[in-house]
Parts: structure tokens; sequence; C-alpha cells
């Protein structure tokens, strides 16, 4: 059968290898493929494999013989998957491979700048020391306010990691989790987004990007942080106002940022809307690469295979994620 790998800089030896060895014709394009290329490669395509490549309604009518999507990773905003269900295709993610890794990236990003460990690293290499001054002075987690946006399996690995780790109080806004549910874990829950920006020392993004989602940190939220709070963001760069984003670093609304993830990737030092965040000592920036580990890819490797399997042979496909989006699909199973 022929499958299409989008992304192929995001090297997969493990699925490539395994699709190949049974005899596929496995046909891999670049990140920012055009859509009228990938048009022309998913005209024969009974299975698609993709991570950031939109998937458009152009691109699904133009592939009579497709069976399935696979998205190998978590996000799937970047599927119409509408066009797929009227067409019969499943669409399946892997939602699990990384939930503790991105939480893990997300708290590294968060200490390095309570720590101010990028600046004192470079001050290092450039002056070979620093004495005790306010420009070196960090901050600690224990006893600060942690606010979480998103509650699901990272945000709450990443709550895990805040309040039995480092003794920190955690409080999120997620209002399809029940209050109760978060209590049990020994977190508060925000009954609204600008009550959890008001009080958090700082504010990590852990929700889904879709409709209700975008640009849910506007230049209002970003104002209604605390001054000194950081920003973190390792789920997906358009929840954020990127361009009120810039605004209020530069004019100092809030203290600095830890960011993962851009709303145009990737990310370019000239002529992107947020390139000015390069020059500033404040904010650390991280290729989308938080996912990236040695574990983490053998995980997500070895799922993916097994999803693409079932869709092969014509199996029951397993969706675990509980994103609403998947529900619903005819021929797959549900844990």
């Amino acid at each position: 059968m022929k499958i299409v790998r989008t992304d192929a800089e995001l090297q997969t030896p493990i699925i490539d290898a395994a699709l190949r060895g049974a005899g596929h014709d496995l046909v891999t394009l670049p990140d920012g493929v055009d859509e009228g290329s990938l048009i022309d490669a998913v005209a024969t395509a009974d299975l698609l494999l993709m991570c950031y490549t939109p998937i458009t309604a152009r691109v699904i009518a133009a592939a009579p013989k497709l069976r399935g999507i696979v998205k190998f990773g978590v996000g799937i905003d970047a599927i119409d998957i509408p066009a797929a269900k009227a067409r019969g295709i499943t669409v399946v993610n892997i939602p699990e491979y990384a939930e503790e890794t991105v939480a893990e990236g997300a708290f590294t990003l968060m200490i390095a700048l309570a720590k101010k460990l990028i600046p004192l690293d470079r001050q290092m290499h450039s002056k070979g020391w620093a004495w005790p001054e306010p420009a070196w002075m960090g901050s600690d987690i224990a006893g600060k306010t942690i606010g979480l946006i998103g509650f699901g399996k990272i945000g709450r690995s990443m709550a895990h990691m805040c309040a039995h780790g480092f003794r920190a109080d955690v409080v999120a806004y997620s209002p399809h989790t029940p209050a109760g549910e978060m209590e049990a874990l020994g977190i508060r829950r925000a009954d609204t987004l600008h009550s959890l920006l008001a009080q958090s020392d700082v504010v990590s993004i852990h929700c889904v990007l879709n409709d209700s989602t975008h640009h849910l940190i506007g230049e209002a939220e970003l104002r209604a942080m605390q001054p000194h709070a950081h920003l973190i963001n390792v789920s997906r760069g358009a929840i954020v106002d990127e361009a009120a984003l810039v605004r209020a670093l530069e004019e100092g609304w809030i203290a600095g940022a830890g960011l993962d993830v851009f709303s145009d990737e990737p990310l370019r030092r000239e002529g992107h809307m947020i390139s000015p965040l390069y020059e500033m000592e404040n904010v650390i920036l991280s290729p989308h690469l938080t996912f990236y580990t040695k574990g983490a890819m053998e995980r997500l490797e070895t799922e993916t295979l097994e999803r693409c399997g079932e869709i092969l042979a014509g199996r029951p496909v397993l969706i675990k994620s509980t994103d609403p989006r998947l529900a619903g699909q005819p021929g797959a199973r549900y844990p």
C-alpha cells in the first residue's frame, strides 16, 4: 500500500523501517510542503501520517483511497476532522506518549526562568564569573502559586511536580474538570481564567488548541497577570496572542516567558511576529522540542505503528484521546 508521511525532518526511523520492511511504498515529504505537492502525493495514498503539516479539506478530497490519518503526536488542530469524518476516514493521534516528558519540559522552562539560568550562563561564558547582585537574584518555586491552564494528562503531571516535588501552591483553570477531581489531587480550582491569572506567580498553558482557546491569552489576560509573573507555553503557540505577548514583555506587564511553541513555525530571528523576543534576557525560546526524548520517541513510534497496522488491516482503530473531535468515528474503538 502507499503511505505518505509528512514532516520528514522529525525523524522516525522505527516507523519508516517497519513500513518499508512490510513492503509498503512509503513517501516522505518535508516540513512546509505546499498544499499542491501534498495533494499530488496523496492522490493514490492509502494512509497518511502527519505531525505539523495542515491536512485541509482539499487534501482529503484529493485522496479517494485514503483510509486513515495518523497524527504521530498529540495536537489535532491541523487536521480538518469534519472533512475526514464525512469521507469515513479514521483520524487518530498518539495522546499518551509524552505526558510526563512535556510536563518536565514546562517545569524546566519555569525553573530556568526562576533561577535566571540562561543569563547567568551567558555571564559566565562572557565574563567568567557573576557576583551576587540584584541583576542575578532568582526566585523560589516552593511557596509560590503556579497557575495551570488546562488540566489534562500533561497538566496533571505538571501539577504533581510542582505541588508534591517543590511544595508549590497549584491552582488550575479547567472548566470541564470537576472541582472534586482537582481537590482529590491537592489542586485548587479557579472558577475563572482571570482569577487564576491574577493570583499566579507562574502561568503554564496545558490546554488544546481549538476555536474556543485560540488567543485565549490576549492583551487583557496578560495585563491581568502580576508584573513579576512568568508565562510558560508548551501547548500551542496560537493559544497566546503573540503580538500582545511581545508588547507585554517589552513594556513590562509580565516579568518573562518560556516558550516551546509558536503559531508560525519554524521561528526566525528576522521577519517573524515574535523575532524581538530573541533579544530579551527574560525570555527562553525552545524549538518545539519538549516532547523530544529517547523514551518518548520510542513510545511514539511503537504506538504509531500499532495504529497504522489497525488501519491497514481494516481492524477497529484504538482511539485513546478524550478530545470530543475524535469521538464517534465508525470503525474506531474507545477504551
